[in-house]
């Protein structure tokens, strides 16, 4: 039996909440008035929410997964070099500690994009895998300071 006024589970049987004293004797009408859920059917009008590959950008870009708050952010890679950092000129700017100023750019080479350690203090990772330079493919695993980001091409 769950109290109506905390909503704490109380025993079968009990007459007062454990946890705040209310009176869980209530008269069966008063319990079908304080009802809250409600049944509903999902009509036509509902809108279908997009897959979330529909709402990449065409082409090649980055997606952070995690670090720093900013979960889910999308970065396409349109430019012919896209730079990573801390510095606040960057393409994608990392704003934490862990990030050196010029940490990594991404080159497109055709359909082809590299990426490249600018000489950072703590590496640039794909797959886990500390990288100078490195083809990507679909679906890799940067990391790059606290950052995770996956690399995604359309």
């Amino acid at each position: 039996m769950y109290c109506p006024a905390c909503g704490f589970r109380n025993s079968e049987g009990a007459s007062f909440c454990a946890r705040c004293g209310a009176s869980l004797l209530v008269e069966q009408a008063e319990q079908d008035e304080a009802q809250t859920t409600i049944s509903y059917m999902p009509g036509e009008e509902e809108p279908v929410a997009p897959h979330a590959h529909d709402l990449l950008p065409e082409g090649p870009s980055l997606v952070i997964r995690s670090g720093g708050g900013r979960a889910g952010e999308t970065y396409a890679l349109m430019g012919a070099r896209t730079t990573i950092g801390r510095h606040p000129d960057s393409t994608i700017f990392l704003d934490d500690v862990t990030v050196s100023r010029n940490h990594a750019v991404i080159e497109r080479e055709g359909a082809a994009c590299f990426i490249t350690d600018e000489g950072s203090l703590n590496g640039t990772y794909v797959n886990r895998h500390r990288v100078e330079r490195h083809l990507l493919t679909d679906g890799d695993e940067l990391q790059i300071g606290k950052y995770k980001l996956t690399f995604i091409t359309q």
